[in-house]
């Protein structure tokens, strides 16, 4: 059995039987792409592609369970013991379609030919069931040397498929490589043809760089290239602010939004600005509002509190009032969103000055002094409140509950129900 250091070894034990199947029967069959990349660099496989000799029906008549996922272009998908294997037909692409996906495809009996037509030389490469690679155009000495290579010439690997710039890009920024210079100069005269393409696709693209180990590499590879004023959603990069940016690599990948955050924050992106950018990159409702909701609490905390003013420290009456406000708007937004902001303007303050990291200091303390975060934290419920007011439900109720929170959560009133109902009816008497 082949040692993969890099793969689940379960993973790597049913797709080499799914290799020993097709090579059992009179085929040619090779592990390909990416986890044959990633072993080389060493990084974790998550998922393993197969290449074979054998037709797709020939594949649907040999193994139990199969989906024809691609069928017209040679895929299908074995399912075996609770892993997917994407298998693919040796192949050469004819023309292509829109500079993305090719209009036919033409099965061949030669694995070379099939990694000829293959976007990097580093994912150009096979592996057999003894271990060895196969690697006609030395993708291997290109890892080694940590360089991005078009297999063949690169405009016309740029003309066929215009998304394999975006990659070509991704590539050098999660990795930390260089592009070569051919490669890189065929980016550049063909960076017209990223028009052709969707940008949920290029936005799978950019998702991967800003959430990889060097986004910085990314964005000044973008930025030089100019590639994204090309795509149908246009960004000019010079927009981003070199100096705030590069606090990106800082933050850690699984903050993803935060990082997102930066970006447009340092774009000076208004609020509606970034919502209809992130709008027209495709990104989900979900995500958008995660990412905009700081800058959303960015824009009011600038508005009621002036939280960046450095004169405000230390004066008393104004801290008191400073700290009910920015709890009001932590239950506004929610604890995750200002932990960000906090975060974010953590990072940016060594560009902005000694105070607005002490004003971070503070707001992080005072978001420990918080007694509640949520209303189903009250030991009052709605239908307890309407029944002391004797009113029907309405936006009242609404404000009534939410009163309540804030008393709680900056330790005006304790939360236990009697407090809670002494705090309506003062309310109550006072406002009807």
């Amino acid at each position: 059995m082949v040692k993969w250091s890099y793969a689940d070894p379960k993973m790597a034990e049913q797709s080499e039987r799914v290799l020993q199947m097709l090579l059992h029967h009179g085929y040619e069959a090779y592990w390909v792409g990416g986890c044959v990349r990633d072993e080389l660099i060493g990084r974790p496989v998550h998922d393993m592609d197969l290449t074979t000799s054998a037709l797709p029906e020939q594949m649907v008549e040999l193994f139990e369970h199969t989906v024809p996922t691609g069928i017209s272009h040679g895929t299908i998908t074995v399912l075996l013991h609770g892993y997917a294997f994407e298998v693919t037909t040796f192949r050469i692409d004819g023309t292509y379609e829109n500079h993305r996906r090719p209009e036919e495809v033409t099965f061949v009996k030669s694995v070379v030919e099939d990694l000829r037509r293959r976007d990097f030389t580093m994912n150009a490469i096979a592996r057999d069931t003894r271990g060895r690679y196969l690697d006609p155009f030395a993708g291997q000495q290109d890892v080694e040397r940590g360089i991005i290579r078009c297999v063949g010439d690169p405009e016309e690997r740029f003309e066929e498929d215009a998304l394999r710039m975006v990659r070509c890009i991704r590539f050098a920024s999660v990795f930390d490589y260089r592009v070569m210079h051919n490669t890189w100069k065929g980016l550049l005269n063909k960076r017209d043809k990223l028009s052709f393409v969707a940008m949920e696709r290029i936005r799978v693209e950019l998702e991967k760089v800003i959430a990889g180990a060097h986004p910085l590499k990314g964005l000044e590879l973008l930025g030089r290239s100019k590639l994204l004023t090309y795509a149908k959603a246009a960004v000019d990069c010079s927009r981003f602010n070199r100096m705030l940016v590069r606090h990106m690599d800082r933050i850690p990948s699984v903050e993803v939004h935060l990082r997102w955050t930066l970006l447009l924050y340092s774009g000076h992106f208004s609020v509606a600005e970034a919502e209809q950018c992130l709008r027209n990159w495709t990104f989900t409702k979900q995500d958008k509002e995660q990412i905009c909701d700081i800058l959303k609490l960015d824009e009011e905390i600038k508005e009621l509190i002036n939280i960046l003013e450095a004169n405000d420290i230390g004066n008393p009456d104004l801290m008191k009032k400073q700290r009910v406000q920015w709890m009001s708007l932590v239950l506004k937004f929610g604890i995750v969103t200002a932990k960000r902001w906090i975060e974010l303007h953590t990072l940016i303050s060594q560009d902005e000055g000694h105070e607005v990291n002490e004003w971070m200091k503070l707001c992080s303390r005072w978001n420990t002094e918080m007694n509640a975060f949520h209303l189903k934290e009250l030991d009052i419920t709605g239908r307890e409140v309407m029944a002391l007011s004797g009113r029907a439900a309405g936006p009242w109720l609404g404000q009534m509950l939410n009163h309540l929170l804030l008393q709680v959560a900056v330790g005006v009133i304790s939360n236990h129900k009697e407090s809670l109902i002494r705090e309506v009816e003062r309310v109550d008497n006072n406002h009807g």
